[in-house]
């Protein structure tokens, strides 16, 4: 394994091509509906473990420290690469209106822009970042896509936040409002 490499069968990883997880989804969207959401959600999140642990693995052979260590830009930097090296695709943080954190990706791997569904369908990620990133923040996280690249957007678009700051703005986005200002209004 190269310092610039993931040892996937040392971290307990495996590689599923993209079409494998496409038809997966499709299939649990289509045999179960809306009850696929949770079910690749639960499934991401208990692979969000691994996934760290992949990622730690991988920034010391990179000598780059633990993931606790690295500054905002540092994270940032590392966990797009990581991520990209993965398959997955590249990430940007950043934040919204100092309430949540934001995770925008331009090449998400789980998107399907060729499906044109009508809402954001990158599950499988939502659980692993509620996973991946709390293990980051050391305090349970929730993940809510809000811009989807299966949806038409040009970016999927991932909101971070505790678990009661992410309620009040499913709450607010239930009642009509966009993801920004129930954002705005959660804060």
């Amino acid at each position: 394994m190269g310092p610039m490499n993931i040892d996937l069968t040392g971290s307990g990883m495996l590689a599923i091509t993209r079409d494998a997880l496409t038809a997966l989804r499709a299939a649990l969207m289509r045999d179960t509906g809306p009850a696929a959401a949770g079910y690749l959600q639960e499934a991401g999140y208990a692979g969000g473990g691994a996934l760290f642990e992949a990622f730690r693995q991988w920034l010391a052979s990179r000598g780059a420290g633990s993931p606790e260590s690295l500054s905002v830009d540092g994270f940032q930097r590392e966990a797009t690469e990581f991520f990209r090296r993965s398959g997955w695709g590249s990430l940007h943080v950043g934040a919204l209106h100092d309430t949540v954190a934001t995770l925008d990706s331009t090449d998400w791997g789980e998107a399907t822009p060729e499906s044109v569904l009508e809402h954001p369908s990158c599950h499988l990620t939502s659980g692993m970042f509620a996973d991946f990133f709390g293990r980051v923040a050391d305090a349970p996280l929730a993940v809510m896509e809000v811009e989807c690249r299966s949806t038409g957007a040009p970016r999927c678009r991932f909101l971070l936040g505790s678990t009661d700051v992410m309620q009040r703005v499913y709450e607010h986005m239930s009642g009509g409002l966009g993801y920004e200002e129930a954002v705005r209004a959660a804060s």
